[in-house]
């Protein structure tokens, strides 16, 4: 006993090893090594490992390998750990847990292959232990094989029927492929039988949008928006589903309300709004828009908008001092401004630089415009 005592104080004071003198009380390296690792003294279960003779006749390479491998792992030495774990294969009858974690190794060095032949290498001790299921569904599914990916989380379902993160998986996974109608159908399955997150939700309610079911689709993400009112995403999605019903003031208000949660949301609030016709709420909502080149943008479109083509042609000074003068859509924007104040010559300055095909042929028609109210005024009143 006191031999054991002296190697352990000596481990615990970074010291280095200590053999005792008496072979019939040689210390089990391999048993000190296993408890320092349970402990969480991982550079102590090393330094008990380092001692271990694996030249020995007796030595036990399966269990030495292992706990070694567990230590690479607990340092986050994958490489080491994987290396370790397939020496402690190579070396004996391994048990299930060494394929388990050669398995979450080889996952985390993005081998997938691997990690699924370790899994199945486990056997069948590790068939009533739900995250393999998840690991290796996970694996084929980055491995672009869907349909195993669905049917292992099919198998986990049926034998893990009270569990329903095999489900929600499979609705997320069937979203990814488009596969909507089916995903709605699963999720609607979950959703009966869980609590669901808002997560669930929103990736619902956007199966349904993409799916078309836009009715359907509002109805649903209206009940989510009263089980999570403090959720931007919620509202988020029912504001496109709200655009592309046409609904473009309730789709706005919608964002708005968001925009109050996550402020980057704002410039597209207030975009919203312009595109409903309530130019002066979004002029309100623009003026709060912290990027400059956004808020400068659609300043300009919403003073077009408006018909204030003194203040949409003021706006190429701050256009200028931010850099976008170079856009050719706002370049002609300008033009166009300058021309409706009947600044002819200065909106010809900014015509004569528009190169692309589409401006190029705007530009033709507008100075066709000039020409006319330079010949005919009253064509311009």
């Amino acid at each position: 006993m006191k031999y054991i005592l002296l190697i352990l104080l000596t481990l615990l004071l970074g010291a280095g090893p200590v053999i005792a003198a008496d072979d019939e009380d040689e210390v089990d390296f391999l048993a000190l090594a296993s408890l320092m690792l349970r402990d969480g003294n991982i550079d102590r279960a090393v330094v008990a490992l380092d001692q271990y003779d694996t030249a020995a006749e007796e030595a036990d390479l399966v269990r030495y390998y292992t706990l070694r491998g567990m230590a690479h792992m607990r340092r986050n030495e994958l490489e080491p750990a994987r290396d370790a774990f397939m020496q402690a294969v190579d070396s004996g009858e391994a048990e299930a847990l060494v394929f388990v974690y050669l398995a979450q190794v080889n996952y985390q060095l993005e081998d997938y292959r691997a990690a699924i032949e370790a899994l199945d290498r486990a056997g069948v001790v590790i068939e009533r232990v739900p995250s393999v299921y998840h690991m290796k569904a996970q694996a084929y599914w980055l491995l672009e094989e869907p349909v195993m990916a669905l049917a292992t989380l099919d198998q986990a379902a049926q034998i893990f029927p009270e569990d329903l993160s095999f489900v929600r998986r499979k609705v997320f996974y069937l979203v990814d492929l488009g596969f909507f109608k089916e995903a709605v159908e699963q999720g609607k399955v979950y959703l009966t039988a869980s609590e669901g997150s808002v997560e669930d939700y929103v990736a619902l309610g956007s199966a349904l949008r993409a799916s078309g079911e836009l009715d359907e689709a509002a109805r649903f993400l209206e009940e989510a928006q009263l089980l999570f009112p403090n959720s931007p995403e919620v509202k988020k999605v029912l504001a496109h589903v709200y655009i592309e019903r046409e609904e473009m003031s309730a789709a706005a208000d919608l964002l708005y309300q968001a925009a109050l949660l996550q402020p980057e949301l704002l410039s597209e609030a207030a975009e919203l709004y312009r595109r409903s016709g309530q130019t002066f709420r979004a002029l309100t909502l623009n003026s709060q828009l912290i990027d400059q080149p956004e808020k400068y943008r659609q300043r300009l479109a919403i003073y077009l908008q408006l018909g204030n083509f003194e203040q949409a042609a003021a706006m190429e000074i701050p256009l200028r001092r931010v850099g976008m003068m170079e856009d050719e859509d706002l370049r002609y924007a300008i033009a166009y401004s300058l021309f409706k104040i009947g600044e002819f010559d200065e909106a010809e300055l900014h015509l004569a630089q528009l190169t692309r095909p589409d401006q190029f042929r705007k530009a033709a028609e507008l100075r066709s415009a000039i020409q006319d109210c330079l010949e005919d005024s009253w064509k311009c009143l």
